[in-house]
């Protein structure tokens, strides 16, 4: 489809994950939802479908137990849960995520302590993460950025050395592997996100792995107000929340969840196309991907060398969506999750700064000499968006329009 923009540029649209166009949802879903709405029951505790869907993702995954939740953030509080940190304990974190997998960490009273980051890959490591280890350590959140696993061996080897619990946030990386395993089996606890934009979706929900039988019965009852369903004298065992899935929502995933592995499929095959298309382009570097990793692409990220290319990511960005109509992502998430206003200002109960007021002094020093690899990254990331959807067409389409544009900004700066 080509839009006409103005009288002087028409644009090839591409598919978007936003609508129809870039989402595989369709027949399968609307037969599951309708049998669902049938059956007058679309509470999970009674229901059958987020059950199968559990059962489903288990196996998919290749762990014992799966939880489905109420989204993604739900299913990190549901991790941080499970560990049961003491007010005031540390749980390590990546400098490059979204909030919703560091509010989790202060709901739960414990501090998010940020680590650096591989700018290659935007992901923690095991050098940056033992760096920041300390005696008040809880839990490591790992977060595989844009689909692109972390050097799990490693990061596992640190945990277990330490007795420390590693978790997964695996919400943008469904079936990437690192030496032959699923992410989100690797780890103590996996955490997953069907938000609209994720590889399956159902508008929001998530999902909690393990295969450690305490943090699955921890992570259970904390989905469900930890009140003991099926115990002999169930009682309300401990603080949690309602973080329950619908059974509308557990139709619409069993139903993408049979198209996931195509959909992962479809992604890796044109990510490549895509990068033996631009990788001798001077000035940018296409997805770098360890050996023992397999990438799934939630997004397709490119490193954009602004010694090179006058005006860097910004630059190249602006010039795609104005002369192609291609909306891309400069820096990602613009700033580290560190310099955003609830850990500059410490706004979190009234106005008590808790856990903030709990935390050792270094653990809040966020100086930008602790963190090269994350404002290297974020200066160089330019994030192009991406879904199962593209065809060869819209691949040669985004590939002539950064020849195009790495072209005209290199003559203007000559010019």
């Amino acid at each position: 489809m080509v839009n006409t923009v103005d009288s002087k540029k028409t644009f090839l649209m591409l598919p978007s994950d936003q609508d129809a166009s870039g989402r595989t949802l369709g027949h399968e879903e609307i037969e599951l939802v309708s049998d669902a709405i049938r059956s007058g029951t679309l509470t999970s505790t009674k229901g059958t479908y987020v059950k199968a869907l559990e059962q489903k993702f288990a196996a998919l995954i290749g762990v014992q137990y799966a939880y489905a939740c109420a989204s993604g953030s739900a299913a990190v509080h549901v991790a941080v849960a499970a560990v049961d940190p003491e007010p005031g304990d540390e749980v390590i974190t990546t400098s490059i995520t979204d909030m919703g997998a560091l509010a989790p960490i202060l709901y739960q009273g414990a501090v998010p302590v940020f680590v650096d980051v591989d700018p290659r890959t935007w992901n923690v490591t095991a050098e940056t993460i033992e760096k920041a280890i300390s005696d008040r350590t809880k839990a490591i959140i790992v977060t595989h950025l844009f689909g692109n696993p972390c050097e799990m061996t490693e990061i596992i080897a640190l945990g277990k050395r330490h007795g420390i619990p590693v978790i997964e946030d695996t919400a943008q990386s469904f079936l990437a592997t690192h030496n032959g395993q699923v992410v989100g089996g690797i780890g103590d606890i996996g955490c997953f996100s069907f938000q609209q934009g994720k590889h399956i979706t159902a508008g929001e929900g998530g999902m909690v792995t393990t295969n450690d039988a305490a943090f699955a019965r921890r992570m259970e009852l904390f989905i469900n107000k930890a009140w003991g369903y099926g115990d002999p004298k169930p009682d309300h065992y401990f603080l949690a929340p309602n973080y329950r899935l619908t059974e509308l929502q557990g139709a619409v995933l069993v139903a993408q969840l049979a198209k996931l592995k195509p959909v992962v499929a479809r992604r890796q095959a044109t990510a490549q196309q895509l990068t033996n298309k631009i990788a001798d382009l001077t000035g940018i570097q296409t997805p770098w991907i360890g050996d023992r990793n397999t990438h799934v692409f939630w997004k397709y990220c490119l490193r954009v060398d602004s010694s090179v290319i006058p005006g860097g990511a910004v630059a190249l960005a602006t010039w795609l969506k104005d002369n192609y109509g291609i909306f891309s992502a400069p820096r990602y998430i613009q700033k580290p999750a560190f310099r955003c206003q609830v850990f500059q200002e410490q706004r979190t109960f009234g106005d008590s700064r808790f856990p903030f007021d709990r935390a050792r002094p270094e653990v809040l020093d966020y100086s930008e000499a602790k963190f090269p690899g994350t404002y290297q990254g974020l200066e160089e990331v330019l994030v192009l968006p991406w879904n199962e959807a593209y065809t060869e067409q819209h691949i040669n389409y985004i590939a002539d329009a950064l020849m195009d544009a790495i072209d005209h900004l290199n003559t203007s700066n000559f010019n």
